[in-house]
């Protein structure tokens, strides 16, 4: 017995993982005092009711320390069951929680207390599902909760929120740098809230809006979410959506309080479900390039592309002045309204977009009109688009050549199974 135990513990120093069972909350609690870099702790298969997991841990970027089932999918939390996760590099693995119970708070949360945050951690293949029937308003709830610095979220199924609140929260607050990657996971099916806050993803809130995030949101695909117009919304700048498909979605990636973000590569495929939309820009020097828009038929804020015109001074949660976009090298195919220039939100949003360029862009719609331009927009710049529909709507226009494409581009299915790959955990 000797032996075995003085053998246990020279595994750190021979930088072996030590593997460690966990039978519930307070057999992890007792492991994370002997935890070393390179440990794994794996809990126990069968349901979890109610269960409240803090994770506070040291690992190494070479070494991490792991928290994960004994077999993916088959550790099932149920009821207010919450993980919370901080300290530098940990993992945690194959974990579902299933039918959460929750009324305000995370799943989920990056953090274990308003001061200690995660940096370099892993979440990957994870799931958070509900099955409730229907909406259910003033309550307050996220799936996840990012906070800190250079996390990941990967390979993971979040699907079926109900309750108020976005589904998955970037926090920028407290210390956290932003700089998240979101990558590879499904956001399933989400019904309509019928109020604000039933966004699938928001990064950033009103009151950090002014700082960088630094988020990238990778090969993900996103199926009928349709919690409000906002499928994403960024509320910090110097963000990247790029190479996500967006399947039957009632709404708009949304460049809400953002400057200099980029959304490119991605494919909005809408099949002619009402509401369905692309990109909805506001602010400075944002980037919408490569994407596809095939058969979105939602108009205003949740047309393919819109422009939103801005409220003078306007304050933090309101709408600041489109600058200088670069709109480039999209492909707009059978959309109700493919690019919309000057939505008001309301009476205040008076200030137009300007100095934009839309450059090297088809638009491709026989049954409707192409542009729509609500307010004149000054200083803007059309080059090498090729238009082909019911009417343009900027005839005459320099930069806008009329007639179908010769070949013809893919067709959309092509583009669906060339543009992304996302593992689909059901």
């Amino acid at each position: 017995m000797l032996r075995l135990l003085c053998s246990l513990a020279l595994l750190p120093v021979l930088g072996l993982a030590r593997e460690t069972p966990v039978a519930d909350a307070a057999a992890l609690k007792a492991a994370l005092k002997q935890v070393s870099p390179g440990d794994v702790l794996i809990l126990r298969e069968g349901e979890w009711p109610d269960a409240r997991l803090v994770m506070m841990a040291e690992g190494t970027k070479e070494r991490p320390i792991t928290l994960r089932a004994a077999t993916p999918g088959k550790t099932i939390f149920t009821g207010d069951s919450r993980l919370r996760i901080s300290g530098h590099h940990v993992v945690v693995e194959g974990l579902w929680f299933r039918d959460p119970a929750l009324k305000e708070g995370d799943v989920i949360e990056l953090r274990t207390s308003v001061h200690d945050f995660a940096y370099g951690c892993t979440v990957r293949g994870c799931a958070v599902t509900a099955s409730s029937s229907g909406p259910e308003k003033g309550t307050n709830a996220r799936f996840f909760s990012f906070y800190g610095t250079g996390n990941t979220l990967e390979h993971s199924h979040l699907e079926g929120k109900t309750t108020g609140g976005p589904t998955l929260v970037v926090w920028l607050t407290g210390g956290g740098e932003g700089g998240h990657v979101i990558r590879a996971n499904y956001f399933g099916p989400r019904p309509r809230l019928g109020e604000n806050g039933g966004e699938t993803m928001r990064i950033g809130d009103s009151s950090t809006a002014h700082l960088n995030g630094h988020c990238e949101i990778t090969g993900n695909l996103f199926q009928r979410c349709n919690g409000e117009v906002e499928i994403i919304s960024l509320k910090s700048n110097e963000n990247r959506v790029a190479a996500n498909t967006f399947l039957e979605c009632e709404g708009a990636v949304t460049l809400r309080h953002s400057h200099r973000s980029v959304v490119e590569n991605n494919l909005f495929l809408g099949r002619h479900k009402k509401y369905t939309g692309g990109v909805r820009i506001i602010g400075e020097d944002h980037k919408v390039i490569g994407n596809w828009m095939v058969e979105c038929d939602g108009t205003g804020p949740r047309s393919a592309v819109s422009f939103m015109n801005a409220i003078p001074d306007s304050p933090a949660s309101g709408y600041y002045q489109v600058k200088r976009a670069l709109v480039a090298g999209n492909a707009f195919m059978d959309c109700a309204a493919s690019l919309t220039i000057g939505v008001q939100n309301n009476a205040a949003c008076t200030l137009p977009p300007v100095d934009c360029v839309i450059r090297d862009n088809m638009f491709v719609s026989p049954e409707h009109r192409l542009v729509t331009l609500v307010t004149e927009a000054p200083g803007w710049k059309w080059e090498h688009n090729l238009m082909d529909g019911r009417s343009l709507g900027v005839e005459g226009l320099p930069g806008v050549v009329a007639g179908a494409p010769n070949p013809w581009p893919q067709r959309p299915a092509e583009v669906a199974r060339s543009t992304v790959g996302v593992v689909w955990l059901k």
